[in-house]
């Protein structure tokens, strides 16, 4: 199972639309995840997302395998990272 942390207006896709509190889900995953096909399976459009997401702190591309334990962050496409250049993207 996976822990995934929505942010802005991608918080409409969790219970907890609150700003005031942790907007996530846990979600089974399989051998073959990644994080493009998690985000496909919750129905988040591709025009919603930003480039900016991270797995387990690190910023990373939509074809990066996920599995469990795994902790995953969704940010929109208003909230982009100004700074993105300074990090790596991990594969």
């Amino acid at each position: 199972m996976i822990e995934i942390h929505f942010y802005g207006k991608l918080r409409k896709y969790s219970d907890q639309k609150s700003p005031l509190h942790e907007s996530l889900i846990y979600l089974e995953v399989n051998k073959r995840d990644t994080i493009q096909s998690i985000t496909n399976r919750l129905g988040i459009p591709s025009i919603e997302m930003s480039s900016c997401v991270f797995l387990n702190g690190e910023y990373s591309s939509l074809t990066r395998k996920v599995k469990d334990g795994d902790r995953l962050g969704l940010f929109p496409d208003n909230m982009l990272l100004l700074y993105r250049q300074h990090f790596k993207v991990e594969e």
